[in-house]
Protein backbone atom coordinates (compact mmCIF):
# COMPACT_ATOMS: atom_id res chain seq x y z
CA UNK A 1 0.00 0.00 0.00
CA UNK A 2 2.80 2.34 0.88
CA UNK A 3 4.42 1.76 -2.51
CA UNK A 4 1.08 2.39 -4.28
CA UNK A 5 0.69 5.69 -2.38
CA UNK A 6 4.14 6.81 -3.52
CA UNK A 7 3.33 5.98 -7.13
CA UNK A 8 0.11 7.99 -6.96
CA UNK A 9 2.01 10.98 -5.52
CA UNK A 10 4.52 10.79 -8.38
CA UNK A 11 1.70 10.61 -10.92
CA UNK A 12 0.01 13.66 -9.40
CA UNK A 13 3.27 15.61 -9.48
CA UNK A 14 3.82 14.59 -13.10
CA UNK A 15 0.35 15.67 -14.06
CA UNK A 16 0.80 19.01 -12.27
CA UNK A 17 4.16 19.55 -13.96
CA UNK A 18 2.67 18.67 -17.35
CA UNK A 19 -0.24 21.05 -16.73
CA UNK A 20 2.18 23.81 -15.78
CA UNK A 21 4.19 23.16 -18.91
CA UNK A 22 1.04 23.25 -21.07
CA UNK A 23 -0.05 26.54 -19.46
CA UNK A 24 3.42 27.99 -20.00
CA UNK A 25 3.37 26.85 -23.61
CA UNK A 26 -0.04 28.43 -24.12
CA UNK A 27 1.17 31.69 -22.57
CA UNK A 28 4.23 31.65 -24.83
CA UNK A 29 2.06 31.03 -27.88
CA UNK A 30 -0.35 33.80 -26.86
CA UNK A 31 2.56 36.19 -26.29
CA UNK A 32 4.08 35.32 -29.64
CA UNK A 33 0.71 35.80 -31.31
CA UNK A 34 0.26 39.20 -29.66
CA UNK A 35 3.78 40.25 -30.64
CA UNK A 36 3.13 39.08 -34.20
CA UNK A 37 -0.14 41.03 -34.29
CA UNK A 38 1.53 44.12 -32.87
CA UNK A 39 4.36 43.81 -35.40
CA UNK A 40 1.94 43.34 -38.27
CA UNK A 41 -0.19 46.24 -37.05
CA UNK A 42 2.92 48.40 -36.81
CA UNK A 43 3.88 47.42 -40.36
CA UNK A 44 0.33 48.09 -41.52
CA UNK A 45 0.25 51.47 -39.81
CA UNK A 46 3.64 52.37 -41.26
CA UNK A 47 2.53 51.24 -44.72
CA UNK A 48 -0.68 53.23 -44.26
CA UNK A 49 1.33 56.33 -43.39
CA UNK A 50 3.51 55.85 -46.46
CA UNK A 51 0.45 55.28 -48.66
CA UNK A 52 -1.27 58.38 -47.27
CA UNK A 53 1.85 60.49 -47.83
CA UNK A 54 2.28 59.11 -51.34
CA UNK A 55 -1.35 59.86 -52.16
CA UNK A 56 -0.98 63.42 -50.88
CA UNK A 57 2.13 63.89 -53.00
CA UNK A 58 0.39 62.51 -56.07
CA UNK A 59 -2.59 64.79 -55.44
CA UNK A 60 -0.27 67.77 -55.05
CA UNK A 61 1.53 66.91 -58.29
CA UNK A 62 -1.80 66.68 -60.12
CA UNK A 63 -2.89 70.07 -58.79
CA UNK A 64 0.41 71.58 -59.91
CA UNK A 65 -0.37 70.36 -63.43
CA UNK A 66 -3.77 72.10 -63.14
CA UNK A 67 -1.87 75.24 -62.17
CA UNK A 68 0.07 75.13 -65.44
CA UNK A 69 -3.13 75.97 -67.32
CA UNK A 70 -3.71 79.04 -65.13
CA UNK A 71 -0.10 80.29 -65.10
CA UNK A 72 1.59 79.54 -68.44
CA UNK A 73 4.95 80.85 -67.18
CA UNK A 74 5.12 77.85 -64.82
CA UNK A 75 4.88 75.27 -67.63
CA UNK A 76 8.15 73.28 -67.96
CA UNK A 77 10.43 74.08 -70.86
CA UNK A 78 9.41 72.26 -74.00
CA UNK A 79 5.76 71.78 -73.00
CA UNK A 80 4.43 75.31 -73.57
CA UNK A 81 3.32 74.61 -77.14
CA UNK A 82 1.50 71.43 -76.07
CA UNK A 83 -0.28 73.04 -73.09
CA UNK A 84 -1.34 76.25 -74.87
CA UNK A 85 -4.65 76.55 -76.70
CA UNK A 86 -3.92 75.26 -80.20
CA UNK A 87 -7.34 75.50 -81.86
CA UNK A 88 -9.31 78.58 -82.95
CA UNK A 89 -13.05 79.31 -82.94
CA UNK A 90 -14.94 80.77 -85.89
CA UNK A 91 -14.48 84.18 -84.24
CA UNK A 92 -10.72 83.74 -84.12
CA UNK A 93 -10.57 83.06 -80.37
CA UNK A 94 -8.04 80.45 -79.17
CA UNK A 95 -9.67 77.35 -77.69
CA UNK A 96 -8.91 73.83 -76.45
CA UNK A 97 -11.85 72.29 -78.34
CA UNK A 98 -12.95 71.74 -81.92
CA UNK A 99 -16.47 72.34 -83.21
CA UNK A 100 -17.59 68.90 -81.98
CA UNK A 101 -16.38 69.66 -78.46
CA UNK A 102 -13.39 67.32 -78.69
CA UNK A 103 -10.21 68.32 -76.94
CA UNK A 104 -6.90 69.17 -78.59
CA UNK A 105 -5.38 66.41 -76.43
CA UNK A 106 -5.74 63.27 -78.54
CA UNK A 107 -3.11 60.85 -77.19
CA UNK A 108 -3.61 57.57 -75.35
CA UNK A 109 -2.12 56.11 -72.18
CA UNK A 110 0.31 54.18 -74.39
CA UNK A 111 1.10 57.14 -76.63
CA UNK A 112 0.30 60.27 -74.59
CA UNK A 113 0.51 63.89 -75.70
CA UNK A 114 2.93 64.52 -72.83
CA UNK A 115 5.15 61.88 -71.20
CA UNK A 116 7.97 62.58 -68.74
CA UNK A 117 9.71 59.55 -67.23
CA UNK A 118 12.25 60.09 -64.42
CA UNK A 119 14.21 57.04 -65.53
CA UNK A 120 15.35 59.28 -68.39
CA UNK A 121 17.95 61.72 -66.95
CA UNK A 122 16.70 64.62 -69.06
CA UNK A 123 13.09 64.06 -68.00
CA UNK A 124 14.20 63.65 -64.39
CA UNK A 125 15.81 67.06 -64.56
CA UNK A 126 12.61 68.61 -65.93
CA UNK A 127 10.58 66.92 -63.21
CA UNK A 128 12.77 66.94 -60.10
CA UNK A 129 15.83 69.18 -60.51
CA UNK A 130 16.25 70.98 -57.14
CA UNK A 131 16.73 74.34 -58.86
CA UNK A 132 14.57 74.25 -61.99
CA UNK A 133 12.39 71.11 -61.76
CA UNK A 134 8.65 71.48 -62.21
CA UNK A 135 8.08 69.65 -58.90
CA UNK A 136 11.12 70.90 -56.99
CA UNK A 137 8.94 72.00 -54.06
CA UNK A 138 8.09 68.33 -53.38
CA UNK A 139 11.67 67.11 -53.08
CA UNK A 140 11.62 67.17 -49.29
CA UNK A 141 8.99 64.40 -49.29
CA UNK A 142 9.37 62.62 -52.60
CA UNK A 143 9.80 62.83 -56.36
CA UNK A 144 7.63 62.49 -59.45
CA UNK A 145 8.61 59.38 -61.39
CA UNK A 146 6.14 59.56 -64.27
CA UNK A 147 3.79 62.16 -65.74
CA UNK A 148 1.41 61.57 -68.63
CA UNK A 149 -1.19 63.85 -70.20
CA UNK A 150 -3.49 62.47 -72.87
CA UNK A 151 -7.04 62.52 -74.23
CA UNK A 152 -10.06 62.48 -71.89
CA UNK A 153 -12.51 59.60 -71.81
CA UNK A 154 -15.38 61.59 -73.29
CA UNK A 155 -16.05 64.76 -75.34
CA UNK A 156 -16.39 67.95 -73.33
CA UNK A 157 -13.52 67.15 -70.96
CA UNK A 158 -10.05 68.58 -71.49
CA UNK A 159 -7.51 65.83 -70.76
CA UNK A 160 -6.42 62.94 -68.55
CA UNK A 161 -3.54 63.45 -66.11
CA UNK A 162 -1.68 60.41 -64.81
CA UNK A 163 1.05 60.91 -62.22
CA UNK A 164 3.29 58.48 -60.32
CA UNK A 165 5.27 59.57 -57.26
CA UNK A 166 7.88 57.99 -55.00
CA UNK A 167 8.09 58.91 -51.34
CA UNK A 168 11.41 59.47 -49.58
CA UNK A 169 11.67 56.54 -47.13
CA UNK A 170 14.35 53.94 -46.46
CA UNK A 171 12.11 51.69 -48.53
CA UNK A 172 10.63 53.78 -51.43
CA UNK A 173 6.85 53.69 -51.79
CA UNK A 174 5.17 54.33 -55.15
CA UNK A 175 1.69 55.70 -55.77
CA UNK A 176 -0.02 56.37 -59.10
CA UNK A 177 -3.17 58.45 -59.56
CA UNK A 178 -5.28 59.32 -62.56
CA UNK A 179 -7.79 62.13 -63.00
CA UNK A 180 -9.49 64.01 -65.80
CA UNK A 181 -9.68 67.77 -66.16
CA UNK A 182 -12.52 70.00 -67.24
CA UNK A 183 -12.14 73.50 -68.72
CA UNK A 184 -14.26 76.64 -68.56
CA UNK A 185 -13.64 78.70 -71.67
CA UNK A 186 -14.37 82.37 -71.06
CA UNK A 187 -13.69 84.63 -74.04
CA UNK A 188 -10.61 86.85 -73.76
CA UNK A 189 -10.79 90.57 -73.14
CA UNK A 190 -8.52 92.12 -75.74
CA UNK A 191 -8.94 95.81 -74.85
CA UNK A 192 -8.56 97.59 -71.53
CA UNK A 193 -11.61 99.78 -72.13
CA UNK A 194 -14.51 98.70 -74.32
CA UNK A 195 -17.77 100.53 -74.97
CA UNK A 196 -20.43 98.97 -77.17
CA UNK A 197 -21.87 102.41 -77.89
CA UNK A 198 -20.48 105.85 -76.98
CA UNK A 199 -17.33 106.49 -74.97
CA UNK A 200 -17.48 109.96 -73.42
CA UNK A 201 -15.14 110.94 -70.58
CA UNK A 202 -14.90 114.75 -70.35
CA UNK A 203 -13.32 116.28 -67.25
CA UNK A 204 -11.89 119.69 -66.35
CA UNK A 205 -8.40 118.46 -67.18
CA UNK A 206 -7.46 116.05 -69.96
CA UNK A 207 -10.65 114.70 -71.37
CA UNK A 208 -10.24 111.09 -72.36
CA UNK A 209 -10.28 107.85 -70.47
CA UNK A 210 -6.71 106.64 -70.37
CA UNK A 211 -5.54 103.15 -71.24
CA UNK A 212 -1.99 101.99 -70.57
CA UNK A 213 -0.40 98.77 -71.86
CA UNK A 214 -3.28 98.01 -74.23
CA UNK A 215 -6.06 99.34 -76.44
CA UNK A 216 -9.48 101.01 -76.52
CA UNK A 217 -12.50 99.72 -78.49
CA UNK A 218 -15.58 101.91 -79.08
CA UNK A 219 -18.70 100.75 -80.91
CA UNK A 220 -19.88 104.19 -82.07
CA UNK A 221 -18.40 107.62 -81.21
CA UNK A 222 -15.53 108.77 -79.02
CA UNK A 223 -16.35 112.15 -77.46
CA UNK A 224 -13.50 114.29 -76.07
CA UNK A 225 -12.64 117.97 -75.67
CA UNK A 226 -9.58 118.19 -77.89
CA UNK A 227 -7.72 115.90 -80.27
CA UNK A 228 -4.58 116.76 -78.30
CA UNK A 229 -6.03 114.97 -75.27
CA UNK A 230 -5.48 111.58 -76.92
CA UNK A 231 -2.36 109.92 -75.45
CA UNK A 232 0.34 109.18 -77.98
CA UNK A 233 1.74 105.86 -79.12
CA UNK A 234 5.50 105.46 -78.77
CA UNK A 235 7.16 102.02 -78.94
CA UNK A 236 9.99 103.40 -76.81
CA UNK A 237 7.85 105.03 -74.12
CA UNK A 238 8.90 104.43 -70.54
CA UNK A 239 7.07 101.63 -68.70
CA UNK A 240 5.92 103.20 -65.45
CA UNK A 241 2.94 103.27 -63.16
CA UNK A 242 2.43 107.01 -63.63
CA UNK A 243 -0.98 108.13 -64.82
CA UNK A 244 -1.41 110.34 -67.88
CA UNK A 245 -2.49 113.18 -65.62
CA UNK A 246 0.84 112.96 -63.76
CA UNK A 247 3.03 112.75 -66.88
CA UNK A 248 4.53 115.63 -68.82
CA UNK A 249 4.40 113.47 -71.95
CA UNK A 250 1.26 111.35 -72.29
CA UNK A 251 2.29 108.30 -74.32
CA UNK A 252 2.29 104.51 -74.17
CA UNK A 253 4.03 101.63 -75.96
CA UNK A 254 0.92 99.58 -76.70
CA UNK A 255 -1.96 102.04 -77.05
CA UNK A 256 -4.26 101.56 -80.06
CA UNK A 257 -7.77 103.00 -80.41
CA UNK A 258 -10.45 101.39 -82.56
CA UNK A 259 -13.59 103.49 -83.04
CA UNK A 260 -16.67 102.43 -84.95
CA UNK A 261 -17.91 105.97 -85.56
CA UNK A 262 -16.27 109.38 -85.32
CA UNK A 263 -13.99 111.19 -82.93
CA UNK A 264 -16.03 114.15 -81.67
CA UNK A 265 -13.91 116.91 -80.12
CA UNK A 266 -16.32 119.33 -78.41
CA UNK A 267 -13.83 122.21 -78.03
CA UNK A 268 -12.43 122.10 -81.57
CA UNK A 269 -13.45 124.61 -84.22
CA UNK A 270 -16.24 123.39 -86.47
CA UNK A 271 -13.95 123.61 -89.49
CA UNK A 272 -11.48 121.27 -87.80
CA UNK A 273 -14.23 118.79 -86.96
CA UNK A 274 -15.10 118.03 -90.57
CA UNK A 275 -11.81 116.29 -91.28
CA UNK A 276 -9.91 116.04 -88.00
CA UNK A 277 -6.28 115.03 -88.21
CA UNK A 278 -5.97 111.99 -85.98
CA UNK A 279 -2.85 110.26 -84.71
CA UNK A 280 -1.89 107.12 -86.63
CA UNK A 281 -2.86 104.84 -83.73
CA UNK A 282 -6.46 106.16 -83.69
CA UNK A 283 -8.57 104.21 -86.18
CA UNK A 284 -12.01 105.82 -86.62
CA UNK A 285 -15.07 105.02 -88.78
CA UNK A 286 -14.51 101.28 -88.54
CA UNK A 287 -18.22 100.42 -88.68
CA UNK A 288 -19.69 98.67 -90.55
CA UNK A 289 -16.48 97.60 -92.24
CA UNK A 290 -14.04 96.23 -91.22
CA UNK A 291 -15.76 96.52 -87.86
CA UNK A 292 -14.63 96.98 -84.27
CA UNK A 293 -13.70 93.87 -82.31
CA UNK A 294 -15.79 94.01 -79.13
CA UNK A 295 -15.58 91.15 -76.64
CA UNK A 296 -18.93 89.93 -75.33
CA UNK A 297 -19.54 87.27 -72.71
CA UNK A 298 -22.41 84.83 -73.02
CA UNK A 299 -25.11 85.41 -70.40
CA UNK A 300 -26.05 81.77 -69.83
CA UNK A 301 -22.45 80.53 -69.65
CA UNK A 302 -21.41 83.22 -67.16
CA UNK A 303 -24.48 82.59 -65.01
CA UNK A 304 -23.82 78.85 -64.94
CA UNK A 305 -20.14 79.41 -64.12
CA UNK A 306 -21.00 81.76 -61.26
CA UNK A 307 -23.45 79.29 -59.77
CA UNK A 308 -20.75 76.58 -59.79
CA UNK A 309 -17.57 78.45 -58.99
CA UNK A 310 -18.46 82.01 -58.01
CA UNK A 311 -21.20 83.95 -56.28
CA UNK A 312 -24.62 84.59 -57.81
CA UNK A 313 -26.92 87.46 -56.81
CA UNK A 314 -30.37 88.62 -57.75
CA UNK A 315 -31.14 92.36 -57.64
CA UNK A 316 -34.24 94.39 -56.80
CA UNK A 317 -35.39 97.77 -58.09
CA UNK A 318 -33.56 99.62 -55.28
CA UNK A 319 -30.22 97.99 -56.11
CA UNK A 320 -30.02 95.62 -53.13
CA UNK A 321 -28.47 92.21 -53.79
CA UNK A 322 -29.68 88.76 -52.72
CA UNK A 323 -27.29 85.82 -52.70
CA UNK A 324 -28.37 82.65 -54.53
CA UNK A 325 -31.19 84.54 -56.22
CA UNK A 326 -33.81 84.46 -53.44
CA UNK A 327 -35.32 87.93 -52.98
CA UNK A 328 -36.78 88.35 -49.50
CA UNK A 329 -37.80 91.79 -48.22
CA UNK A 330 -35.36 93.15 -45.65
CA UNK A 331 -32.62 90.61 -46.42
CA UNK A 332 -30.87 92.39 -49.28
CA UNK A 333 -27.30 93.62 -48.95
CA UNK A 334 -25.60 96.65 -50.46
CA UNK A 335 -23.18 96.27 -53.38
CA UNK A 336 -20.38 97.69 -51.19
CA UNK A 337 -20.83 94.77 -48.79
CA UNK A 338 -20.50 92.35 -51.71
CA UNK A 339 -17.73 93.99 -53.71
CA UNK A 340 -15.66 95.61 -50.95
CA UNK A 341 -12.25 93.91 -50.71
CA UNK A 342 -10.53 94.78 -47.45
CA UNK A 343 -6.96 94.76 -48.78
CA UNK A 344 -4.82 93.81 -51.76
CA UNK A 345 -5.06 90.03 -52.00
CA UNK A 346 -8.65 89.86 -50.70
CA UNK A 347 -9.82 88.19 -53.91
CA UNK A 348 -13.61 87.96 -54.26
CA UNK A 349 -13.58 85.75 -57.36
CA UNK A 350 -16.42 85.81 -59.89
CA UNK A 351 -19.48 87.82 -58.76
CA UNK A 352 -22.50 87.68 -61.08
CA UNK A 353 -25.44 90.07 -60.58
CA UNK A 354 -28.47 89.04 -62.61
CA UNK A 355 -31.12 91.08 -64.39
CA UNK A 356 -34.30 92.15 -62.58
CA UNK A 357 -36.27 89.17 -63.89
CA UNK A 358 -33.47 86.59 -64.11
CA UNK A 359 -33.57 86.31 -67.90
CA UNK A 360 -31.09 87.40 -70.55
CA UNK A 361 -30.59 91.20 -70.57
CA UNK A 362 -32.74 93.43 -72.75
CA UNK A 363 -33.78 97.06 -72.50
CA UNK A 364 -36.47 96.68 -69.84
CA UNK A 365 -34.95 94.30 -67.29
CA UNK A 366 -31.68 95.99 -66.34
CA UNK A 367 -31.13 96.94 -62.72
CA UNK A 368 -28.53 99.41 -61.47
CA UNK A 369 -25.58 98.57 -59.22
CA UNK A 370 -23.82 101.38 -57.37
CA UNK A 371 -20.14 100.56 -56.80
CA UNK A 372 -18.69 102.95 -54.23
CA UNK A 373 -16.39 100.45 -52.51
CA UNK A 374 -12.84 101.81 -52.06
CA UNK A 375 -11.32 98.67 -53.59
CA UNK A 376 -12.53 95.54 -55.37
CA UNK A 377 -10.42 92.57 -56.45
CA UNK A 378 -12.11 90.01 -58.67
CA UNK A 379 -14.37 89.71 -61.71
CA UNK A 380 -17.66 91.63 -61.52
CA UNK A 381 -20.25 90.68 -64.13
CA UNK A 382 -23.28 93.01 -63.86
CA UNK A 383 -26.28 92.21 -66.04
CA UNK A 384 -27.44 95.80 -65.83
CA UNK A 385 -26.13 99.35 -65.40
CA UNK A 386 -23.27 100.41 -63.12
CA UNK A 387 -22.60 103.67 -61.28
CA UNK A 388 -18.85 103.52 -60.59
CA UNK A 389 -17.58 105.99 -57.99
CA UNK A 390 -14.84 104.69 -55.64
CA UNK A 391 -14.77 106.63 -52.36
CA UNK A 392 -11.06 106.47 -51.47
CA UNK A 393 -7.60 107.11 -52.85
CA UNK A 394 -7.23 103.40 -53.68
CA UNK A 395 -4.48 100.88 -52.95
CA UNK A 396 -0.92 100.29 -54.07
CA UNK A 397 -0.19 97.04 -55.90
CA UNK A 398 2.36 95.51 -58.24
CA UNK A 399 1.29 95.00 -61.85
CA UNK A 400 2.74 92.98 -64.73
CA UNK A 401 3.23 94.96 -67.97
CA UNK A 402 3.04 93.11 -71.31
CA UNK A 403 6.11 91.39 -72.69
CA UNK A 404 8.07 91.85 -69.46
CA UNK A 405 9.73 88.92 -67.72
CA UNK A 406 7.63 87.30 -65.01
CA UNK A 407 8.37 88.89 -61.66
CA UNK A 408 9.50 92.24 -63.09
CA UNK A 409 6.46 94.14 -61.91
CA UNK A 410 5.62 97.83 -61.86
CA UNK A 411 4.04 99.49 -58.81
CA UNK A 412 0.67 101.16 -59.35
CA UNK A 413 -0.70 103.66 -56.86
CA UNK A 414 -4.31 104.48 -56.09
CA UNK A 415 -5.90 101.40 -57.70
CA UNK A 416 -9.61 100.93 -57.01
CA UNK A 417 -10.32 97.81 -59.06
CA UNK A 418 -7.96 94.90 -59.67
CA UNK A 419 -9.70 92.66 -62.16
CA UNK A 420 -12.69 93.11 -64.45
CA UNK A 421 -15.81 95.26 -64.40
CA UNK A 422 -18.25 94.03 -67.05
CA UNK A 423 -21.73 95.54 -67.53
CA UNK A 424 -24.47 94.47 -69.93
CA UNK A 425 -25.77 98.06 -69.83
CA UNK A 426 -24.12 101.43 -69.27
CA UNK A 427 -21.22 102.27 -66.96
CA UNK A 428 -21.26 105.80 -65.54
CA UNK A 429 -18.10 106.98 -63.77
CA UNK A 430 -18.81 109.57 -61.08
CA UNK A 431 -15.37 109.93 -59.43
CA UNK A 432 -11.75 109.45 -60.42
CA UNK A 433 -11.12 105.70 -60.77
CA UNK A 434 -8.03 103.64 -61.51
CA UNK A 435 -8.17 100.04 -62.68
CA UNK A 436 -5.65 97.27 -63.24
CA UNK A 437 -7.48 94.92 -65.61
CA UNK A 438 -10.35 95.91 -67.90
CA UNK A 439 -13.63 97.84 -67.94
CA UNK A 440 -16.30 96.68 -70.40
CA UNK A 441 -19.71 98.24 -71.08
CA UNK A 442 -22.00 96.77 -73.71
CA UNK A 443 -23.83 100.11 -73.61
CA UNK A 444 -22.34 103.57 -73.10
CA UNK A 445 -19.29 104.34 -70.99
CA UNK A 446 -19.52 107.94 -69.77
CA UNK A 447 -18.57 110.31 -66.97
CA UNK A 448 -21.18 112.17 -64.92
CA UNK A 449 -18.91 114.76 -63.34
CA UNK A 450 -16.09 117.02 -64.47
CA UNK A 451 -13.90 115.48 -61.72
CA UNK A 452 -14.52 111.96 -62.97
CA UNK A 453 -11.75 110.19 -64.89
CA UNK A 454 -11.14 106.55 -65.71
CA UNK A 455 -7.63 105.23 -66.14
CA UNK A 456 -6.93 101.57 -66.89
CA UNK A 457 -3.68 99.61 -66.94
CA UNK A 458 -4.61 96.62 -69.09
CA UNK A 459 -3.73 93.20 -67.65
CA UNK A 460 -2.33 91.08 -70.47
CA UNK A 461 -3.52 87.88 -68.78
CA UNK A 462 -7.10 88.81 -69.70
CA UNK A 463 -6.24 88.65 -73.40
CA UNK A 464 -5.27 85.00 -72.80
CA UNK A 465 -8.53 84.21 -70.95
CA UNK A 466 -6.73 83.98 -67.61
CA UNK A 467 -8.99 85.29 -64.84
CA UNK A 468 -7.86 85.23 -61.22
CA UNK A 469 -10.35 83.65 -58.87
CA UNK A 470 -12.05 81.52 -61.54
CA UNK A 471 -10.94 77.84 -61.81
CA UNK A 472 -10.74 77.83 -65.60
CA UNK A 473 -9.31 74.30 -65.48
CA UNK A 474 -10.29 71.98 -62.64
CA UNK A 475 -10.67 68.32 -61.72
CA UNK A 476 -13.80 66.83 -63.28
CA UNK A 477 -16.08 65.27 -60.62
CA UNK A 478 -15.94 61.48 -60.39
CA UNK A 479 -12.77 61.05 -62.44
CA UNK A 480 -10.17 60.65 -59.68
CA UNK A 481 -8.84 57.11 -59.18
CA UNK A 482 -5.87 55.25 -57.66
CA UNK A 483 -4.07 53.05 -60.16
CA UNK A 484 -1.74 51.30 -57.68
Amino acid sequence: MHILHIVRKDQERGLALMGAMIVSLILVLVSMTLLDLLWRESLSAHAGEKAALAQQLADAAGEMVVGWFHAPHTVPNGLSAVMAKRLVTADGIPTYFNEEGRSQFVGTAGQPDVELNASNPMDDQVLNDPDSGAFKLMRGSGTVRMLKIYAPSRPGLLCTVEVTVETRHPIPFHQSLRMELEAIELPPLRAGIQSGKVLRMISDGWSISGVHWGSVAVGTDLVIRRIEDIPGHNPSAAITGASYGESLVREDRWLQMWIGGRVVATDQLQSDLENPTLPAHVHDQQQPSPGVRLDRWNYDELKHTAMRFGTYYAIDQEGYLYQDGVIEPGKGVTPDAVFGSQRVGDLRGLIFVDTLDGTAPHGDNLGTVRLDAPYFEGVAVIQGHVLFGPTSVGYRLNAQPPSVNEGESVPLNGVHLNGVLYAAGDITVSRAARVYGAVIAEGNLVSSDTEATLEVWQNEDLSRSLYRGIPLVHRAPGTWSVRY
